[in-house]
């Protein structure tokens, strides 16, 4: 077996929902700072709260001894065209890059759903044949090209209510695209989407370039399922929380990345409300819960 050379880091989701403001919405970027490394999380992804100049992220996370992890970057290729995407992610990507990234997280929002609160997850975009497969895959596969020319590597995040939700839908992203397009591969958004998240890392492992570590309360995510909720609502509901929580079995999950000699992030990323999953509480409670797993994992 291998070694997970590994860091944990976390969402500031956890505190403060960029989607849903009344989930933590008057939480200062401080609290999430100073509890998160009080924890032992060495590294944040961005949210809407964090310094948009380069310099400035990067002396304000060297305060509380951490680093930039990664951020989200909202995509539309799905329906855009790669000149306009190239342009629009600019600023962005150097952000990234001056704080020493080495992935950005890619989410596919053209279309997507998961963003309105009343539009339930089965009115999610689909492309309609492998025509628009291939032409999406084609577009995002030279964004990751010119990504990697500037040192980053795209993660792409597979995503509920968006164009790649299903196990079936990455299976056919992997298949069309090269290396160039990295899997941030997401225990929770997998589970959430019918698949099973040991058997599909297994699939994909050779592309895994980023791990988000959520996991799924079984019987929320059933509700959510059989009345057709919208995924906002179903955060709401608290179908997520951080592992060693829900129903996935990390060992098996950390084992295979140690086998596969993953070497990148671990990040806890879980919606949920505050006021019923209090933040210092469930952030703390994913911490340890992956450092036992790692330190189990590695021998120690």
């Amino acid at each position: 077996m291998g070694k997970l050379s590994v860091r944990i880091g976390i969402n500031p989701i956890s505190w403060t929902n960029d989607d849903l403001p009344q989930l933590g919405g008057n939480t200062p970027l401080e609290t999430c700072l100073s509890e998160g490394t009080e924890i032992g999380y060495t590294g944040f992804e961005l949210g809407n709260k964090f310094p948009k100049d380069p310099a400035e992220l990067k002396s304000k996370l060297a305060g509380y001894g951490a680093v930039v992890v990664s951020g989200w970057y909202s995509g539309n290729l799905a329906e855009g065209t790669l000149k306009d995407e190239i342009e629009a992610v600019g600023p962005h990507l150097k952000k990234l890059v001056y704080n020493g990234c080495k992935v950005m997280v890619y989410g596919e929002v053209a279309g997507s759903v998961q963003g309105q609160q009343q539009t339930p997850l089965s009115r999610r975009p689909k492309f309609e044949n492998l025509d628009q497969w291939k032409a999406y895959a084609e577009k995002l596969d030279a964004f990751g090209a010119y990504l990697k020319s500037n040192g980053i590597t795209l993660a792409y995040h597979h995503h509920m209510g968006a164009y790649c939700e299903s196990p079936q839908d990455l299976d056919t992203l992997i298949k069309l695209t090269t290396p160039n397009v990295g899997l941030l591969f997401d225990t929770g958004h997998i589970t959430f989407a019918g698949g099973d998240a040991l058997a599909e890392l297994r699939k994909h492992i050779g592309r895994v370039v980023h791990v988000h570590c959520k996991d799924v309360r079984k019987a929320v995510m059933q509700k959510a399922r059989n009345n057709d909720q919208s995924f906002l609502n179903s955060v709401l509901d608290g179908v997520f929380t951080v592992p060693g929580d829900g129903m996935i079995d990390f060992e098996p999950i950390l084992s295979l990345l140690a086998d596969h000699n993953y070497s990148g992030w671990l990040v806890v990323e879980a919606e949920q409300d505050p006021a019923v999953a209090p933040s210092y509480e469930y952030a703390k409670k994913g911490f340890d819960y992956l450092t036992a797993l790692v330190a189990k994992i590695n021998g120690k």
